[in-house]
């Protein structure tokens, strides 16, 4: 799925049915950062590993370990960005050269509602404004939860571009449908505060895509360099 949201120079790598895996072997190194995390985490943490492994070597990258840095996000190998995403039952992690994106984020949840309170606490008035149009035309679509796993993108792409955080409210995500079942589309995140400066000049806004299938909504943002 993640694949399907991003473009050719990206590598990206999924696994299916990560609850019921066997434990996947970790690098020495990532040991220490789950050793006393319970066993679903520890197959969470193991299998995405795995998984941004594979895409190294599909880059010609020596597999090596993904330790968490600031805020926990993922400490990628020189040359390389990339972001890992799971959810029950689904993994992913996505790399590409330095060279050809400036930064990239994606995320996936299970395709179902966000629960109770949660659509107030992270969307603008505007957004849930958008959100009651969209499920109105196109009820069978879960809009809230695609809000947040789009809010989650855009901040996986902001981090490692500024090392700050971004608020849930200091981003204005305007989803759009490509098809008519509502399976797929693009979105437009327009930065509430300043974004971070890429070749002198300034980002106003992010771009991303998004779908759902397999019970899974997934989005995808790349930030391409000026």
């Amino acid at each position: 799925m993640i694949e399907e949201l991003l473009p050719d120079t990206v590598v990206a790598v999924e696994a299916h049915g990560t609850d019921e895996a066997g434990d996947v072997p970790l690098h020495p190194a990532e040991e220490p950062f789950v050793a006393q995390a319970v066993p679903k985490r520890r197959r969470e943490f193991a299998t995405v590993r795995a998984c941004a492994r594979r895409a190294m070597e599909k880059l010609g990258v020596p597999p090596q370990a993904i330790l968490p840095g600031e805020r926990g996000a993922p400490g990628w190998p020189d040359g390389l960005v990339g972001s890992m995403t799971h959810c029950q039952g689904y993994c992913a992690a996505a790399l590409v050269r330095a060279d050809d994106l400036a930064s990239l984020g994606i995320d996936a949840e299970p395709h179902a509602p966000l629960p109770e309170g949660v659509l107030e606490a992270v969307a603008l008035p505007a957004e849930r404004s958008r959100l009651r149009h969209l499920g109105a035309r196109r009820p069978g679509t879960h809009w809230d939860r695609l809000l947040f796993s789009a809010k989650e993108s855009v901040y996986k792409a902001w981090f490692p571009l500024t090392g700050q955080w971004l608020e849930f409210s200091e981003a204005d995500i305007d989803l759009t449908a490509d098809t008519e079942d509502a399976t797929s589309g693009r979105f437009r995140a327009e930065l509430l505060v300043p974004g971070p400066v890429l070749g002198g000049q300034r980002v106003g806004h992010f771009e991303g895509r998004w779908m759902v299938g397999q019970g899974i909504a997934a989005t995808a943002v790349i930030v391409p360099h000026p």
